[in-house]
């Protein structure tokens, strides 16, 4: 038995509409009324017949009137088929049976809902990303998607988790790319994964970013405890590498001044009182030596 084959999407596509400016139809539509009125005055059968014309004509203009506002468009439709877009502002005109649809395309911007997301490492986090995007095939908004504004907030969740659950939230190493450390790389990685997203609705997004990171509830305590851990850690090991070297440049300077000279015990005895006073957490009390050093 063969597979059930899925038809595929008709993808629309924008189009210039054919319309008119409404100024100059808004005369040619007053100047039938005037002619109407002056006709049924002067009277005459034939006068009456040609003012029912002229101002049925005229009345029948002002149906096609519409606006368009700035950063507005208005697809034009002939009994559900697509015939255009208008995207010219002012007063304008089409024929009266053409149907107009109108949509905005300026910017909007968009704060996505906390989310729960399970990072790289599998430890459960809240993210929420804010977005501007706007509509740049109107076709493909109002007739490839159901509603193109439910839509986005939809895809924006969807690419809000696969970011989320492809980087770790944090590193203490600063080995790899993490949620929390690199900002920039993520936001730019999210708005690329909204743009392909939407393209299917003609719609792109100029920027892009995350508004809230952090650890879930149920575990904020314990990653908080370990970030204090290795934070102690990394500390720790920063000031033994540094006390190491002041050691290290003690004993050489002593030995290539000939101050003193040490034996193997004394050295070590030396080495281990420095390290205690350069790592130690509390102020050290010094012990005066007054007899000899042996």
């Amino acid at each position: 038995m063969s597979p059930v084959e899925t038809p595929a999407l008709n993808r629309s596509r924008e189009i210039p509409a054919s319309t008119q400016s409404g100024y100059v139809m808004l005369l040619v539509s007053l100047a039938l009324v005037v002619f109407a009125i002056f006709q049924f005055a002067v009277g005459g059968g034939l006068g009456v017949i040609l003012a029912i014309l002229c101002g049925t004509i005229g009345l029948l203009i002002l149906a096609g009137f519409y606006m368009i506002n700035p950063n507005e468009a208005a697809a034009i439709q002939l009994f559900g088929a697509y015939k255009g877009t208008d995207r010219t502002e002012g007063l304008r005109w089409v024929l009266p049976w053409l149907t107009r649809s109108k949509i905005a395309v300026r910017a909007n911007n968009v704060i996505s809902e906390k989310i729960k997301v399970n990072d790289a490492r599998g430890n459960p986090i809240e993210m929420a990303a804010q977005v501007v995007w706007r509509v740049t095939d109107t076709a493909q908004a109002l007739y490839d998607v159901d509603d193109y504004r439910e839509f986005v907030t939809a895809q924006m969740e969807a690419a809000v988790r696969s970011i989320g659950s492809r980087y770790p939230y944090d590193d203490i190493e600063h080995l790899e790319i993490t949620l929390r450390g690199n900002h920039e790389e993520v936001g730019a990685e999210l708005r690329l994964a909204l743009i392909e997203r939407l393209a299917v609705a003609g719609i792109t997004v100029d920027e892009c970013g995350l508004t809230h990171l952090a650890y879930a509830p149920e575990i904020a305590g314990a990653m908080l405890r370990r970030q204090q851990a290795e934070a102690v850690i990394a500390a720790r090991a920063k000031l033994v590498e540094g006390a190491v070297s002041m050691v290290e440049l003690a004993l050489t300077q002593l030995s290539e001044k000939d101050v003193v000279h040490l034996d193997d015990e004394r050295r070590a005895a030396m080495v281990s009182n420095l390290m205690v006073v350069l790592c130690s957490e509390r102020d050290t009390t010094p012990v005066v030596n007054a007899g000899s050093l042996y």
